[in-house]
């Protein structure tokens, strides 16, 4: 069968670990080939249509960093083993691999948004036989992630079911805080870079919606005033503080919140 793409490579079972497997497609909206880390989960008898939960790596990460720095495929499959979720796959896409980071949103004659919304559910769809063409879908991240996760969810909201940020991101401006790249060659390209005006402008279908922060993270004021003009907004939402700061140890722990989240939203569907 002829897929939506023009080449495609997917990892041998053979040399596969941990239901960890690896995908690279060439996408017009990237001008060349974009990565996807697949965790498939074991399961006692075969499954199609499984949801897909998409989460968006931070800064000078790629597609192997929810899994290889933040044990996202481990603490998966532990809570589907106990019963705490169903059984999903988890999709952990490069960003593109523009700069220390894409952000997620079309610039610069690319369009990291197409590359997330639309070509890593299809490529997904069309290469593991556990996803399937009714497969719900799910958008989550961390920092950078985050404020991927929160606008992507919020534009698209008609493609996913929930949306789930760490640590987040909420102006684009904030993106100075880590990357070399001039913050004018995000800013020119860039229609709404405030995360509250995408999420505003899409209240009425805006699926259920989560965030937290960790207590010393830098971008805590960021996250408590995005909670409190949404609050102000009336826009239906969940937000919590946690102790920690920008790291991977708050990251491994609190991953399973978006999981527990992600479930929940789509059991009520």
């Amino acid at each position: 069968m002829q897929g939506s793409f023009r080449t495609i490579e997917l990892s041998d079972a053979n040399f596969e670990f941990n239901g960890l497997r690896f995908l690279t497609v060439k996408t017009p909206n990237l001008k060349g080939r974009g990565d996807i880390c697949v965790f498939v989960p074991k399961t006692k008898k075969p499954f199609t249509n499984l949801p897909i939960y998409i989460l968006l790596h931070g800064v000078y990460g790629s597609a192997w960093a929810w899994a290889l720095k933040g044990g996202a495929h481990k603490s998966a499959q532990e809570m589907m083993n106990n019963g705490e979720i169903e059984p999903a796959i988890i999709a952990m896409p490069s960003d593109g691999l523009w700069g220390d980071g894409s952000a997620y949103f079309p610039h610069h004659n690319k369009d990291f948004a197409k590359w997330i919304v639309e070509d890593v559910p299809l490529a997904i769809q069309e290469n593991i036989p556990e996803a399937g063409d009714k497969s719900k879908l799910c958008i989550g991240g961390l920092s950078m992630g985050g404020y991927g996760a929160l606008s992507l969810g919020a534009k698209y909201s008609d493609k996913f079911s929930a949306i789930s940020a760490h640590s987040a991101i909420t102006k684009l401006e904030e993106m100075e805080l880590f990357v070399e790249e001039p913050l004018n060659d995000y800013l020119e390209s860039a229609s709404q870079p405030n995360v509250l005006d995408v999420i505003a402008d899409n209240r009425t279908t805006l699926p259920p919606l989560r965030f937290d922060c960790g207590k010393s993270d830098q971008l805590i004021a960021g996250n408590r005033d995005l909670h409190t003009q949404l609050t102000e907004l009336r826009i239906p939402h969940e937000y919590f503080e946690f102790s920690g700061g920008h790291q991977w140890e708050y990251w491994q722990e609190h991953i399973r919140k978006t999981y527990l989240f992600f479930n929940s939203s789509i059991a009520h569907k």
